[in-house]
């Protein structure tokens, strides 16, 4: 559980490195999280909101005084959306400072996003390439951090460089 509110301590520290245990045990944090308000959001109405929709995309006329929300809709979607702001600059920290322990900089984070939004206005073979690449930034993301000393300080594992105590 330490590992998993360490990103929320460090809220916007963007300096050091972030072991993978960090990176990872925290997205799982946020998956659960965000499942369970999805949950809350689609068992307050959200459901009935989805038919509607799917049966207006099969060409039949919504029945649109069968959707109704009620006010668990509103709760969960209300705390989603303060989970998903209150988290965005812990989420991106986390991932800048697990990048520093790859021994890269944090600006590849930046490049990644804009590489994503450009390809994804491709149409057809966009998404494919971005489904590519992010499943390569995920492997990127689970590769051990490099041992030792980096650019961007100590390692977080507590190993260290041999040469200094020599």
């Amino acid at each position: 559980m330490e590992y998993m509110l360490m990103p929320l301590r460090r809220y916007a520290d963007f300096s050091g490195r972030s072991r993978r245990k960090e990176f990872w045990m925290y997205q799982l944090m946020n998956f659960i999280v965000v499942l369970v308000l999805y949950a809350v959001v689609l068992g307050g109405g959200g459901l009935s909101m989805l038919t509607a929709g799917a049966a207006t995309q099969a060409g039949a006329e919504p029945d649109l005084a069968q959707v109704s929300v009620g006010p668990m809709f509103w709760i969960g979607a209300l705390l989603l959306c303060i989970w998903g702001l209150g988290t965005i600059i812990p989420s991106l920290a986390v991932t800048v400072r697990r990048l520093h322990d790859r021994n890269m900089s944090g600006w590849y984070l930046l490049g990644f996003i804009v590489l994503v939004v450009v390809l994804s206005m491709i149409p057809l073979v966009g998404p494919l390439i971005v489904f590519a690449l992010e499943i390569g930034y995920i492997v990127l993301l689970a590769l051990p951090g490099t041992p030792g000393t980096n650019d961007y300080g100590p390692d977080p594992l507590g190993n260290f460089d041999p040469e200094v105590f020599a």
